[in-house]
């Protein structure tokens, strides 16, 4: 809603997905069903049919003990965690101090409207 461009494929192929198979988020699918080749729109999809809301749970504070030897957290970057049943999950590092490290595991657009210029290239 505020204008900046997160991903566009413009000058590169086409996005290549299919439909109902959860390839992109849910108000996307809706958007580009019914769409016919050569027809273009723009469409705001809410939070709830996009990344979800923020969950606040999922902003935490790690001890700097517990970091990767020799890894050296910058705010800003991503780094890739594995929760305590295998899966993984990606978190942005942002605060790192001597003692601790403040991560975030939101998606960067959780919480956030998306508004997308849509044109439907082929149906395959």
């Amino acid at each position: 809603d505020d204008g900046s461009v997160f991903d566009s494929s413009e000058g590169r192929d086409p996005l290549d997905f299919q439909l109902g198979e959860g390839q992109v988020v849910p108000g996307f699918e809706k958007a580009v069903a019914g769409m016919e080749p050569g027809e273009k729109k723009t469409v705001t999809i809410v939070s709830a049919e996009a990344y979800g809301p923020r969950v606040e749970q999922l902003t935490f504070t790690v001890p700097r003990e517990n970091m990767p030897e020799g890894y050296e957290p910058v705010a800003g970057e991503m780094m890739r965690l594995e929760t305590r049943d295998g899966r993984q999950m990606d978190a942005l590092v942002t605060e790192a101090d001597e003692t601790s490290v403040k991560l975030d595991g939101n998606h960067p657009l959780a919480g956030q409207d998306l508004t997308f210029d849509l044109e439907l290239v082929a149906i395959e």
